[in-house]
């Protein structure tokens, strides 16, 4: 038998305030722990660098509590304070005269290596022929230490700029050729055939396949090609020139002033720092599509 009360069942209860809470969504509990929103990449970018700068300040304010305390002769090892003096006296003076002339022998050094290491690197990583013919004699020639040819460039092409550029992109060949014949050789086998059912011609295989899927190699070896060219040129300079930062480190020495080449291995651990740096940018910027592992904060 029914309850009177039509549309009602026996048992059923009109909803209150518990069962319209009970009915709503259930959103976070209160209290709950929330996900922590990701960091900024402006505020991750600056305390990046902020790490890498703990070392060098580390560093600096040991060697000047050091100098300070006596610990080491100041004639040996001048402290860093001494090293602004001297910075500010050759930024009014020769410096800037010395890092031009430094950068333009590496520019166009580093610049004629790579040209060639691409032509020679292309030809002999798309080519198994080219590289029977050629590969054994460029591995002999990398073994062959850059100041070694310093007395033969100076024999055959004088004191000059032309026996610098020389050198400097001798150095910076061989990082580029053999990165970049690496990365052609470890282009996956699947690409290329996917290349030939479509009908690829060589010269677009390797232009639309090889070349771009061996780009990450290749600024590897364009990186470590820059950071050669840059020991080449100290090389260089020290043996033969009348001005660049290799000069400098030679002119310190000659007159006993430790400041004086402190303040050139610093200058050229700065301009490597930035022409890195830039080639890094540039390396970011043409490969963007790459989804990498970045590392872990931990």
């Amino acid at each position: 038998m029914t309850s009177g009360v039509p549309g009602k069942r026996p048992g059923s209860k009109r909803p209150g305030k518990e069962g319209a809470a009970s009915a709503r969504p259930s959103g976070p509990a209160q209290g709950a722990a929330t996900p922590a929103s990701p960091a900024q990449p402006g505020r991750a970018r600056l305390r990046a660098r902020l790490r890498g700068l703990l070392l060098p300040a580390a560093v600096v304010a040991t060697l000047e509590g050091v100098v300070r305390a006596g610990i080491v002769p100041s004639h040996l090892m001048p402290a860093p304070s001494e090293l602004l003096l001297t910075f500010e006296y050759l930024a009014h003076g020769p410096l800037w005269k010395h890092i031009g002339a430094s950068a333009l022998r590496v520019a166009c050094g580093f610049a004629l290596g790579t040209l060639l290491a691409l032509l020679v690197g292309a030809l002999v990583g798309l080519s198994r022929r080219a590289e029977d013919f050629l590969e054994p004699t460029f591995q002999a020639l990398r073994a062959i230490p850059s100041l070694a040819w310093v007395p033969l460039l100076l024999m055959w092409l004088g004191i000059d700029e032309t026996s610098k550029i020389t050198l400097i992109a001798i150095g910076a060949f061989f990082p580029v050729y053999m990165n970049l014949v690496a990365g052609i050789r470890n282009v996956d086998r699947k690409l290329v055939e996917v290349g030939d059912m479509y009908g690829f011609s060589a010269a677009r295989r390797a232009g639309r396949i090889l070349l771009p899927a061996a780009r990450p190699y290749l600024f590897t070896g364009l990186r470590n090609g820059l950071s050669m060219s840059w020991l080449c040129v100290v090389a260089a300079e020290l043996l033969a020139a009348t001005q660049g930062i290799g000069y400098l480190l030679t002119d310190g020495r000659e007159v006993s002033r430790p400041d004086l080449v402190l303040a050139a291995i610093i200058t050229l651990a700065l301009l490597g720092k930035t022409s890195d740096t830039l080639l890094k940018a540039l390396e970011k910027r043409a490969l963007r599509w790459r989804d990498t592992f970045a590392g872990r904060e931990a």
